[in-house]
């Protein structure tokens, strides 16, 4: 995943072109909140979610990292904004975690939070399906980030299940179905030639 054709395309290009950053910021928080939810200090007994997320920042910090230093200045600027507000949010929440909130009171605090943050990260995309379907391309919406999207979603969906834990299994069966619906938007419009799809974002925001 680390070399992702995104990210290779990104490097090899030295341009983010009009690939969106904010998926990876919207997974980074979700990522440090879910990893927090999943300490035994918050909610005994599903270490696996600390461990998974603790993986998934690590990686998300590396993709925003790369994302930044081949940004344009305005995209630069707003990235590294995004990048520092979601660790001071994260920090708050920690904070405010331990200081007001005693078990089980702080796993229903940190649960809601991750409910909202894994919504927000399964429809930030919903940006680029706006422009996959004006454009009929699938050239900025990644393959390999829809299809993890997806089968993240439907793992995480089934252990929430398991675990009757319906902060975990609500909002990750909702990112299932977001991530069929982009996928099922990728396959149906990925014989657009990158010509065809240039000449029609140039003329989406003529």
């Amino acid at each position: 995943m680390l070399f992702r054709p995104t990210f290779k395309r990104i490097i090899t290009n030295k341009s983010t072109e009009e690939f969106s950053g904010l998926p990876y910021i919207y997974a980074l928080i979700n990522c440090l909140i879910c990893l927090w939810y999943g300490t035994p200090i918050v909610s005994p007994g599903i270490i696996l979610v600390f461990s998974v997320n603790t993986i998934g920042a690590f990686f998300q910090l590396i993709y925003i990292t790369i994302f930044i230093v081949h940004a344009d200045t305005t995209k630069k600027v707003k990235m590294s904004g995004l990048f520092l507000a979601v660790f001071a949010a994260f920090g708050i929440i920690v904070l405010v975690s331990l200081k007001f909130f005693e078990p089980p009171n702080r796993q229903t605090f940190v649960g809601f939070l991750t409910v909202i943050s894994l919504i927000c990260m399964f429809a930030s995309p919903l940006f680029i399906i706006n422009m996959v379907i004006r454009t009929k391309s699938v050239e900025y919406m990644p393959f390999y980030l829809s299809l993890s999207t997806f089968l993240m979603s439907l793992s995480f969906f089934a252990y929430g299940m398991f675990k009757n834990d319906a902060f975990i299994s609500v909002p990750n069966g909702i990112g299932a179905i977001l991530g069929i619906v982009q996928l099922v938007l990728y396959f149906s419009y990925n014989g657009r030639s990158s010509e065809e799809s240039r000449t029609a974002l140039l003329e989406s925001h003529a």
